[in-house]
């Protein structure tokens, strides 16, 4: 048993160590895309535009959910006027970035994990380093910049379709009043403190999604059922820390 534990403890340490000194290169080599800006664009395109759908779809249909849950929770205190300012509260400090990161890393970062994956299996990386192309700099670093860049758009994107969702249940259906709607959330959501903090996580969410799905893939093992694993536990090992960030980055920034 305290072998297993040993074994246990020093894989992790041992595959910590490894994620950081790959995080330090892949970000000590990013000056090489200064020269190659259009890497970067490339991939913003493929981790943000194609993940736009699925983004706005989910904003939408929670911004429904909110309006009506928010209706009847507010309506038993008679404060169903303030519906506006619930539902932006809840989307730009929370469920905007949150959920934003959970979609990003089961689209975005599961392609991302699949195919460093498979380059590493077809040994296109190998073949990289023989030519005398760094990998971190021409593969990593484009995909990790292009998921830190695209985390906040999405995030705002999401939050801003969520709020029209919002507003779409709660005063066409409803019958809320659409002058309170609108000063009840202008009034009580402050940019630096609600929507500020809300890009703050979406970036650091960014930084970590992207990350462990490149890691994931960098570091799987060239074979099928290695890419295969390496493609679930960027979704498993992603969820968890987005939630674990998210509860430290509340703690510290509505603590006060």
């Amino acid at each position: 048993m305290f072998a297993s534990l040993g074994f246990f403890v020093r894989r992790n340490l041992t595959s910590l160590g490894l994620a950081a000194r790959m995080f330090a290169a892949a970000i000590y080599r990013s000056a090489f895309l200064l020269k190659r800006p259009r890497l970067v664009i490339d991939q913003i395109l493929f981790v943000g535009n194609h993940s736009f759908v699925i983004i706005a779809v989910s904003g939408l249909f929670v911004g429904f959910v909110l309006g009506l849950q928010g209706y009847y929770t507010l309506n038993r205190y008679g404060s169903e006027q303030a519906l506006g300012l619930l539902v932006a509260l809840s989307l730009t400090r929370e469920l905007g970035p949150v959920i934003t990161a959970l979609l990003f890393a089961g689209r975005a970062g599961t392609s991302l994990t699949a195919e460093i994956g498979l380059m590493k299996a077809g040994e296109q990386l190998s073949a990289m380093e023989m030519m005398a192309v760094d990998p971190l700099a021409r593969v990593i670093a484009p995909r990790l910049w292009a998921g830190i860049i695209a985390m906040p758009i999405l995030a705002t994107i999401f939050t801003a379709v969520g709020v029209m969702g919002g507003y779409f249940v709660g005063v066409p259906l409803i019958g809320v009043d659409s002058g309170a709607f609108w000063s009840q959330m202008q009034g009580g959501v402050d940019l630096f403190s609600d929507i500020g903090n809300g890009l703050i996580k979406s970036l650091v969410f960014g930084v970590a999604v992207t990350f462990i799905a490149l890691y994931q893939g960098f570091e799987a093992k060239p074979t099928p059922e290695g890419v295969s694993q390496a493609t679930t536990r960027t979704v498993v090992v992603s969820s968890l820390s987005v939630l674990a960030l998210d509860f430290l980055l509340t703690a510290m920034m509505f603590s006060n």
